[in-house]
């Protein structure tokens, strides 16, 4: 016999499955092989996950970290929160939109030298319903005449209480005195401000692989920049910003006509990011929130993705045509035709339905004044004395189309 042990007939180790180790082509390395491949693979998803969760967090954190909380303008309004309206219905949201001309930085420099100062090249109250079923844009013109009252300068020193142009409010005291003075104009509560710049602004639009637009005329604009055919244009974003800042070759030159172009040009970036299934695509979601936040100043309780999105959860399912664009009903200013001043009884009528959340109605159509010369609101074709629930103001909606 030989002195090697017969492993063929070796007695099974305690606790050893049966052929566990028999051979080596025999069913036991076969199983050893399969524990060390489910183990490998199962270590493999784990290390996935743990990626893609570092990632996710990671994504998180910057998109987070590109908003500026606006803390100097909450420290402002809270020295002055007894003097502030009161929300009257409860869920129902006010946003304060303001677009910057400021120049500083690389890319603002470009259109024009920094002066240090900065105004509200745009100003938008946005009015959401409690019950979300609707969205209410109003531009309030920057020519507007109105009680600015005294402000907190950026140098620390405090600005005297003053009768101005609107867009004086954002220039000598930033977000926190424009709100102060929206409030005093409308007695409508903001809740929330967001701020942006004219890179934040080509940049979101850029992430959205531009807008549509419609050009009744082709447009050679040396000042804005634009050289544009007529009909169904797709701007980028150096050609949008263009679009929405330019007076002297579209429309009649007036800041009235640039402001219904910029409701309209909102209305396309509306319908762009629905149709373009941004909000649902996360590969076409996270460049445009990359880019939407990037340039954003917005107040505290916004200034995370977590406000951001809980503000935008309640109104992505708003249909079209109840996203509502529409300009302060203004006049003429008594002293300087020039300027605006509010007019009157429909400029009040419209606050007031914004304040209490009641609903409203826009159209296309003109401002009129009734036989005591005081301003109100008709739409072409609709009866005189009709009655109507919810007034119409003149204005449009985003599931307009321009080109009609």
């Amino acid at each position: 016999m030989s002195d090697t042990a017969d492993t063929s007939s070796a007695e099974p180790q305690p606790g050893a499955e049966p052929g566990s180790g028999a051979t080596a082509s025999g069913r036991g390395l076969a199983r050893r092989r399969r524990r060390h491949w489910l183990r490998g693979t199962a270590i493999g998803v784990a290390a996935v996950l743990v990626l893609a969760a570092g990632a996710g967090w990671a994504v998180y954190r910057k998109l987070e970290g590109n908003i500026t909380p606006d803390e100097a303008a909450m420290a402002e309004l809270e020295r002055f929160e007894k003097e502030r309206p009161a929300s009257l219905v409860k869920g129902a949201r006010n946003i304060l939109l303001i677009g910057s001309d400021s120049r500083s930085g690389e890319e603002n420099r470009r259109y024009g030298r920094d002066s240090g100062t900065e105004r509200s090249d745009t100003a938008i109250l946005l009015h959401l319903s409690a019950d979300r079923r609707s969205a209410t844009a109003v531009s309030i013109p920057r020519d507007l005449m109105v009680d600015v009252p005294g402000c907190l300068r950026r140098d620390g020193s405090r600005a005297e209480p003053m009768f101005a142009m609107f867009n004086y409010a954002f220039q000598v005291g930033g977000s926190a005195c424009t709100i102060r003075t929206v409030e005093k104009l409308t007695n409508v509560r903001v809740d929330h401000h967001v701020v942006v710049d004219f890179h934040g602004f080509k940049e979101m639009v850029d992430a959205v692989d531009g807008v549509e637009v419609c050009l009744r005329r082709p447009v050679d604009d040396e000042d804005a920049r634009l050289k544009l055919p007529a009909g169904r244009v797709t701007l980028n974003g150096e050609q949008a910003l263009g679009f929405v800042r330019a007076r002297k070759s579209l429309g009649d030159g007036s800041d009235t006509e640039r402001m219904e172009r910029q409701q309209r040009f909102l209305g396309a970036l509306v319908n762009k990011v629905r149709s373009n299934d941004v909000l649902l695509n996360p590969a076409k979601l996270y460049p445009v929130l990359d880019a939407a936040t990037s340039s954003l100043t917005t107040d505290p309780e916004l200034a995370s993705l977590r406000g951001l999105y809980e503000l935008v959860r309640g109104v992505r399912d708003i249909p079209t045509e109840r996203v509502q664009f529409l300009t302060v009903p203004r006049e003429p200013y008594a002293h300087n035709v020039n300027r605006d001043q509010l007019a009157q009884p429909a400029a009040r009528n419209l606050f007031e339905r914004l304040r209490t959340d009641a609903p409203l109605v826009v159209a296309l159509g003109k401002l009129t004044t009734d036989g005591d010369g005081k301003a109100t609101e008709k739409v072409p074709g609709e009866p005189s004395g009709t009655a109507s629930p919810a007034p119409t103001f003149s204005g449009n909606t985003a599931a307009e189309d321009a080109c009609t």
